[in-house]
Parts: structure tokens; sequence; C-alpha cells
């Protein structure tokens, strides 16, 4: 078995993966939304404390696995370099009391392996990871063979759902609290602008449409209602699709694609899926999605990766593995 650790963020979980089945043995994740909610987004400094917490917690319940344990698999970036760090240490130190080897894991291509849990590792295909920190579509072609061939140019579709939401001060995560007003909002209400709509450029931008966004708060002032916040929601988010979707119809002008994927805590958006669905129907395209509740940051989409790592023994010396916020696809 694999055990595998992710703490790149504010999401406190480990995972037990068995080698030959690909089956998630154990699975447990302490999230941590409560204490940041309060800040409207992530605490570093709080988050690595809460993580240093609840990891060692969550390691006592997976004692009965270590005698068939072979490997360690760690998150070590991109992520918040002081939780990051939480988790790298525990890595290091199982893999030198049990004596067995170390694998680290670039946390995106933890969310593209989440596409395989329990599942058959398949490539090629195009994928679009979405999250609170990144935006970006990437040629898959095999184990460690990525290229971004389109990213944001600043803030991600998932930071612009938080931020939206955080003006509206309706707490965090912002994504599924956005997406629950949305549905009982009028999408047509506020006219706001598709970013980049009439640039040739294949690239992604959320920072006009957030300032859009925060222009049409304050003209409505202190005293909007619960309808106001729903319309504010509902516009924000089909515009927010519609430029993603407007950049992926150029992408796939551009390329022969035959299967397509969304990866990442908000490709959890029902919205979002649904209007893809419809794009790779359009191009004949086969779309692939995580199981939901494996979107969001976990170990188990961590463990899945490095079952294909374990096989092509691509192992790491547990001291000279680094922690970073810089990790390169």
């Amino acid at each position: 078995m694999i055990l595998s650790i992710e703490s790149s963020c504010d999401d406190s979980s480990i995972a037990v993966t068995d080698i030959l089945s690909k089956k998630v043995i154990y699975h447990k994740k302490i999230s941590q939304e409560l204490d940041h909610s309060k800040y409207g987004g992530v605490v570093p400094e709080l988050a690595a404390r809460l993580h240093a917490e609840a990891l060692p917690k969550i390691l006592q319940e997976t004692k009965q696995y270590f005698p068939k344990l072979k490997a360690i698999a760690v998150t070590n970036g991109p992520g918040l370099a002081v939780t990051l760090v939480e988790g790298v240490t525990m890595a290091q130190a199982l893999c030198i009391s049990l004596g067995i080897p170390l694998i680290a894991v670039n946390h995106l291509h933890g969310h593209i392996y989440s596409l395989f849990i329990e599942k058959q590792t398949y490539f090629p295909q195009t994928v679009l990871l979405v999250s609170g920190g990144h935006t970006q579509v990437i040629e898959a072609r095999g184990f460690d063979d990525f290229e971004i061939i389109a990213q944001t140019m600043d803030d991600s579709f998932g930071e612009s759902f938080d931020k939206v939401a955080k003006m509206l001060g309706l707490g965090y995560p912002g994504g599924p609290i956005v997406e629950k007003y949305a549905k009982d909002g009028d999408m047509d209400r506020f006219k706001f602008t598709i970013p980049l709509v009439n640039s040739p450029k294949i690239a992604f931008s959320y920072s006009g449409l957030k300032n859009q966004v925060r222009l049409q708060i304050e003209a409505l002032g202190s005293e909007k209602s619960e309808q106001d916040i729903s319309d504010v929601c509902a516009s924000f988010q089909k515009i927010a699709t519609a430029h993603l979707i407007g950049k992926l119809k150029k992408i796939f002008k551009t390329r022969e694609i035959k299967d397509f994927s969304i990866v990442g805590g908000a490709s959890a958006n029902l919205y979002l899926r649904d209007k893809i669905q419809k794009l790779c129907f359009e191009n004949d395209a086969k779309l692939h999605l995580a199981k939901l509740q494996y979107c969001s940051d976990n170990a188990v989409m961590i463990g899945r990766y490095a079952l294909d790592a374990f096989d092509k023994n691509n192992f790491i010396e547990f001291d000279k593995i680094t922690s970073s916020a810089k990790i390169t696809i």
C-alpha cells in the first residue's frame, strides 16, 4: 500500500491506496473552512497550526496499515509554503522510521490524476484545471508529460468566485456559496462584459470582471436585498463561465481533441460542467470528470499519482525534498 499526505492549503488529508487493485483503503480529510470563513479567505499561519494538529490525529487511524506500506507520497507544491512543510515533514519522518521510499507529488499533477482514482490511467487528453489558485488548459500526454497551452494572466476562475463572495459578505469558500445563490438569481439582470472577448489571445483574465462586480455591488449600496445578491451571483457566474467557454472554443478549433477533462476544486460547479458538456458534444469529444468528492484538494488524488510513480521507481531522497509555492507543472 501507499500512504499519501495532502496539506497544500486548508485541507488536512491522508489516504491509503492499494498498489495492485488501485482501491482506496482509507481516506480522511479535515477541512479548515469554518476557521478561515470569518477572515474571508485562508490565513496561512492559522492553516499551518491547524495542519500540525489535524495531520497527526488522522495518521493515528492509519497505524494498522504501516506493515504493508511500500512508500509514502506527499504534496510538495505548489501551495502555501508554511502548510506544505507540515505534510513534507511528516512524510520524511515516516520514511525514516519505516525504511521506505518517498514520492514527491506536484499538486497539479495530483488534480489530473483525480480522474483516475480506482481506474486505469488513460492518456492523451486535454485538461481544464480550475481551482482557487489556477486556471489552465493542459495537454496531458502521459506520466509527467504535461504542457500548459493556456492559463490565466491574473486571478483564477475559483479565486474570482471567492472574491465575489467576500465582496458580498457571503463567507468562504466562495465557489459553492456563489453557485448556490446563483440558482435563484436572474443571470441577465447585470450586463457584465466578457473579458478578452475581442482578443485573439488564448488566455484567461478575471481581474476586470471582478472589478465590474465590485462597482455593481457598491452601486446597490448597503440596502441590497437577497434577490440583489442572487442576481449578482448569477450574472457573474454566467460571464465568468462564458469567458472560459469562449477561449475553449478557440482551442477546440486549433486542436483535434477527442478526450477532454475538467479537474480542480472549481470543476465541481454544475453550471460550468453543463456548459462544457455541451461544448464537448458540439465538438464530438468525450468529457471526463472526477467524482465530486475528489474535485477539491485531497490525499486520494496524491496517492493515485503515486501509484504510477511507484511503478516507475520515481522516488526522491527524503533529505532532498523541498516544499514550494512555485513548483511548475
